[in-house]
């Protein structure tokens, strides 16, 4: 019989990884849980759950092999029989089937991972998407408690997508950027963002000194740098270790 050990952020994960990497059915085979995991909180005290699946032992039908008497020889002019060619189909190894697995199991642990911090948080209607482009992996929240799962200034949000992205990639083949959004407020966080490093740089020329901005994520930074790139008359650097880094910007006298 055949057996495989697999491990997932659920028990029912797990089990889908080893039923696709025997190409069987849930009814074709025994299932042992060997460690229902944890699911800990906020990636903390998690632990994988581990399954042992069998595969029952079919016994094949027999075949009768044709009696030919002896007393009525083949006459072999008399029979004219087609040549069979047959084709060996190639079946895919385990290790392509458990690499395809892969690819698609840290999105699922991820978005499993999301809800259960929206439940500790009571958030009980969360809705998870995601859109995949290359190692670029993008989650939609939605929820009537939007405002929970943001934060102040969209630190909450940020805490959930560095958390998201160690999840991703903790049983995964590639690496990927997460990217965790709750509506559009990526979108008008970055113009508030342009908006604040426009008054901030002219702040700075107009005063003559340099203007030392809050702490931010280094996603957050990098908008301010941009916006101001074209600027000649001012330049932005960061300074401090994170999660305390801000960026400066300093006229150019």
């Amino acid at each position: 019989m055949t057996s495989l050990t697999r491990r997932g952020a659920t028990v029912e994960l797990a089990i889908s990884a080893a039923l696709q990497a025997l190409n069987v059915t849930r009814d074709e085979v025994e299932i042992e849980v060997i460690d229902e995991g944890k699911k800990g909180f906020l990636g903390f005290g998690a632990k994988e759950a581990v399954v042992t699946v069998t595969v029952n032992k079919v016994n094949e039908p027999s075949v009768e092999q044709p009696v030919i008497e002896e007393s009525q020889p083949l006459q072999e002019e008399a029979i004219a029989v087609e040549p069979v060619v047959l084709v060996e189909e190639k079946p895919m190894d385990e290790e392509t089937i458990v690499e395809s697995i892969q690819d698609d199991q840290p999105i699922e642990a991820t978005e499993t991972y999301l809800q259960s911090v929206a439940k500790e948080m009571k958030i009980e209607d969360l809705q998870v998407s995601h859109e995949v482009n290359g190692k670029y992996v993008t989650f939609q929240l939605d929820s009537k408690k939007a405002a929970m799962l943001i934060g102040k200034r969209g630190q909450t949000l940020n805490a959930l997508q560095q958390l998201a992205q160690l999840v991703a990639n903790k049983t995964s083949n590639q690496f990927h950027v997460v990217r965790i959004d709750v509506g559009d407020y990526r979108e008008r966080r970055e113009q508030s963002l342009q908006q604040l490093a426009e008054r901030m740089a002219d702040k700075a020329v107009r005063n003559g000194r340099k203007v030392q901005l809050e702490p931010m994520p280094s996603h957050e930074r990098k908008v301010i740098h941009h916006a101001l790139s074209n600027r000649l008359d001012i330049e932005t650097y960061s300074e401090g270790t994170d999660p305390y880094r801000y960026l400066v910007i300093e006229p150019i006298k």
